[in-house]
């Protein structure tokens, strides 16, 4: 029955692709993709938030957070059950696969993707796993939009475009933050776009939000109505604030990738890390049950008058009146969630750290703020801090400013923290940015060569093959030949430069047309004189494996138009500077997202 309506909607769909122009089929796309990723939302947050009810409520009856416990364990290995059974085995997690299919395969994400991600971190966050849902969401939304243009024959531009457009409204959806949404798109995923572009991406947005609205319980998602009047004695505090999240962002990027490489070393099978795994995580649960699922209900705790109901049925239940305990509490909490996150990803679970990052910010600027108020310092308006540092650590890990500003304010119901926000997120930024050069998206990317960036001129060449453009066809000399060789090879042919090679291809020099102008017009010299002494040794040599924005490094230090290619320690080839540049020029006109 479901496929029969499914394909009345394609038919409809194609119909309309043929009556309308291509710019309002894609506005129309925008509206079905928006859809869509909003609907993926409501599925995996109204899953999450019924097993946490479930949880909470069987908690409170025990009085101990067994059920928390036992439920990652069970979450965790039937994600890899899931996985190696249904799955085919492997499952690609995080957004950075979103960039590396814009950057190196054509904007094609495979059709899996649009119910993998769905399935998965439903068990694994629904369960109690110590992640975000908002990177599967992410993925989800891609997936729905670059399948839905390889459906439509749409082109590459309109690909990665419906990809922004599912992005957006995955977010958009998530906390009900149409701007955010079109924000992260653009600032995280799609980072060259022109204003043209905009306008299909905040209708996806718009939509998303729209149907997260009208079909999601508002209790569900993030979102905060109380909140205290900015005061701008407090700047000296909110730029504290923003240093400390900038150096805890560094802190958790670097420790979850130490507990991911951990995870990666250990020779257990998939199974049995799991259980390894998810029994770690387990009793981190148990001492601490705030780490159960994505963590939104307790930032809602902190932000409210009462913060030591988070204490409730929890092992220091009897330290729920005493601040100096609740702020101990906090303090180990927020420091392990990193650990407790790596570990949910790291033994095979699924899910994303844009949730974590949220958690951890909202427990920095409670603690910051309330610390500063026990000690009789100051008295600072905790549930403004707590809200303000989510802006910060979300800032810091992905390197995304904007987004952080306009989610918070977003969620927050107005922009009366507009300025804190801006302060704590642009300082939390620069100081991730020094020690950090990639945001946690990137970071894998970059190590493989494969980095995606803000840089225009770096995302183009790292599209670029350095194969494609290497010549192999040039001619070669001898160093023992004489000049006659070489004028005779120049004067059959359009080439201005040769690579000197002994009989074993092993390049030992060059010789350019233009160093020997001079000698070729004179008969004598040109019998008499040798390759090999008026060859010149190379200033760059490129490899095969090189990136292409290696060789242009390599073409700006050297001053020069061509470079030999040496593979496997003999004489490849040449790459043309001149060709370089047209395959960068053809790519980058390709790429632009109008």
């Amino acid at each position: 029955m479901f496929k029969k309506y499914l394909s009345k909607l394609e038919i409809i769909i194609a119909f309309a692709q043929s009556m309308l122009t291509p710019k309002q089929f894609i506005f129309l796309s925008a509206v079905l993709v928006g859809i869509s990723a909003a609907f993926a939302v409501i599925v995996l947050k109204t899953f999450a938030h019924w097993v946490f009810s479930f949880a909470t409520y069987v908690s409170g009856i025990l009085k101990l957070g067994f059920i928390n416990s036992i439920l990652p364990i069970i979450g965790i290995l039937l994600t890899v059950f899931v996985v190696k059974r249904v799955l085919g085995g492997t499952i690609e997690k995080g957004t950075s696969q979103i960039l590396y299919a814009v950057a190196k395969k054509a904007s094609i994400i495979p059709k899996k993707q649009m119910y993998a991600q769905i399935v998965t971190s439903s068990l694994t966050v629904g369960l109690g796993g110590s992640a975000g849902l908002e990177s599967p969401i992410v993925i989800t939304g891609a997936a729905f939009g670059s399948n839905y243009a390889q459906k439509y024959k749409l082109s590459y531009k309109d690909r990665t475009l419906l990809i922004g457009c599912g992005v957006a409204a995955g977010i958009a959806a998530a906390f009900n933050a149409p701007i955010a949404g079109v924000l992260f798109a653009i600032e995280v995923l799609l980072v060259d776009v022109s204003i043209s572009a905009f306008t299909p991406i905040m209708i996806a947005a718009a939509t998303g939000a729209l149907v997260s609205v009208i079909a999601l319980d508002e209790t569900i998602l993030l979102s905060f109505r109380q909140q205290q009047t900015f005061d701008y004695h407090n700047i000296p505090f909110y730029v504290l604030l923003g240093l400390l999240t900038g150096f805890i962002s560094v802190y958790y990027s670097r420790n979850f990738e130490r507990v991911e490489h951990f995870f990666e070393k250990l020779k257990f099978s998939p199974y049995k890390k799991a259980f390894f795994g998810a029994s770690v995580l387990a009793i981190l649960i148990f001492i601490f049950p705030t780490l159960f699922g994505e963590g939104y209900e307790s930032i809602k705790t902190l932000s409210e008058n009462d913060p030591g109901q988070l204490l409730e049925n929890t092992l220091f239940d009897g330290f729920r009146n005493n601040s100096w305990a609740l702020l101990a509490f906090v303090g180990v909490t927020m420091m392990l969630k990193v650990f407790a996150t790596g570990i949910t990803l790291g033994c095979g679970g699924n899910g994303g750290n844009f949730a974590p990052s949220l958690f951890l910010g909202s427990y920095v600027g409670f603690f910051f703020s309330k610390f500063l108020n026990l000690t009789g310092l100051t008295k600072l308006p905790i549930s403004n801090f707590t809200m303000v540092g989510m802006a910060g650590i979300l800032s810091g890990l992905f390197h995304a400013p904007l987004t952080a500003i306009f989610l918070i304010a977003e969620i927050t119901g107005g922009y009366n923290l507009m300025i804190p926000l801006m302060i704590v997120a642009s300082i939390s930024f620069a100081i991730s940015k020094r020690f950090e050069k990639h945001s946690m998206d990137v970071k894998n990317l970059a190590k493989k060569g494969h980095a995606f960036t803000s840089n225009k001129d770096t995302n183009v060449l790292s599209t670029l093959d350095t194969n494609s453009i290497i010549q192999t066809d040039y001619l070669t000399v001898s160093p023992d030949e004489n000049l006659e060789k070489l004028v005779d090879l120049i004067s059959h042919s359009n080439q201005v430069i040769f690579a000197v090679v002994d009989k074993d291809l092993k390049m030992i020099g060059i010789v350019h047309f233009n160093t020997i102008r001079e000698i070729i017009f004179n008969p004598y010299r040109v019998k008499y004189t040798l390759i090999k002494e008026v060859m010149i040794p190379p200033i760059e040599i490129i490899s095969p494996e090189d990136s292409m924005e290696t060789v242009m490094n390599k073409f700006e230090k050297a001053k020069v138009v061509f470079l030999p290619v040496i593979k496997e320690g003999k004489y490849y080839g040449f790459i043309s500077k001149s060709i370089a540049l047209e395959a960068y020029r053809a790519k980058l006109k390709s790429m632009t997202i109008e």
